[in-house]
């Protein structure tokens, strides 16, 4: 009865969902970034924001987070402004084309990098773009740290991908992601940082952590010394058969016959009581 229960509520919150998106075609661009909707989101955003600089994951202006308003829509974080910073005033509304539509500062140019990745996976609703020291050092190495040794990792992110170097804010710089932004939330960005994109701001902002969190603990553990423990190959395969019921994407998932870009994402109260289930506390606590 339970899970029906669960699955019922799961359902209601999908009809909702789809209700709140097709009302918000109907609306214009200035009565979305004024609306209830739009006015949680930039709190969020706010919120993660002052996390990322907490984190020390940004420095001086760096990073940006976006989110996705309706299924036209961005609102996103503008430029030269410390992520600490952030007011509701700041946020800025533009279309997936990079245009302005609301807000009274400039736009970054590296919201070029978003808009790829919303118009190539429709499942991505937000992105985080930052530059946490551990993970951006291993983009400077062009590497990406061995899988099988932290569950929450592989639940979360699995194998990441590293983006080949562009100048940032440039177009070339945006494609660079294309590749990966199907089978891989997490990639490393060569020389430059990590982008990494969920159903949520919040969700975004914790692959960032786990990413993080990840390389500094795999790199303590080479100074203690090799060969490491590995988390047994049946046991990777139960943590993909938990993704694959997540609706997260991992390379992976062909080996249990799922589909390496993940099926559709489960809503956040689920997501949440599997964290503590799996860890038994939220990411970045």
């Amino acid at each position: 009865m339970e899970q029906i229960a669960v699955s019922a509520k799961g359902q209601a919150e999908g009809a909702a969902e789809v209700r709140r998106a097709r009302q918000a075609e109907k609306e214009s661009p200035l009565e979305l970034f004024n609306s209830a909707e739009a006015n949680a989101l930039r709190a969020e955003i706010i919120l993660t924001g002052r996390k990322l600089w907490d984190r020390q994951y940004v420095d001086g202006n760096g990073g940006n987070i976006s989110v996705r308003l309706g299924s036209e829509f961005v609102l996103c974080t503008p430029t030269m402004l410390s992520k600490a910073d952030l007011t509701t005033a700041d946020i800025c509304l533009s279309d997936l084309n990079g245009k302005i539509l609301a807000g009274d500062r400039t736009l970054t140019s590296e919201l070029l990098l978003h808009l790829e990745i919303y118009k190539a996976n429709e499942k991505a609703k937000a992105v985080v773009h930052c530059h946490p020291p551990y993970a951006t050092a291993f983009a400077i190495a062009g590497k990406v740290p061995p899988n099988g040794l932290i569950p929450e990792y592989e639940v979360f992110i699995g194998p990441a991908a590293v983006a080949p170097y562009e100048t940032p804010g440039t177009q070339a710089f945006a494609e660079t992601v294309l590749p990966f932004v199907q089978e891989h939330n997490t990639i490393l960005l060569k020389n430059h940082g990590v982008v990494c994109w969920a159903d949520t701001v919040t969700h975004a902002e914790w692959l960032a952590e786990i990413m993080d969190t990840y390389c500094r603990t795999y790199l303590i553990a080479k100074q203690i010394g090799e060969p490491m423990g590995l988390i047994p190959d049946d046991k990777i395969d139960d943590i993909l058969r938990r993704k694959q019921w997540m609706g997260l994407p991992d390379a992976r998932m062909a080996r249990i016959g799922g589909n390496p870009r993940g099926g559709e994402p489960k809503n956040n109260a689920e997501v949440v009581e599997l964290v503590k289930r799996e860890t038994g506390r939220l990411p970045g606590r």
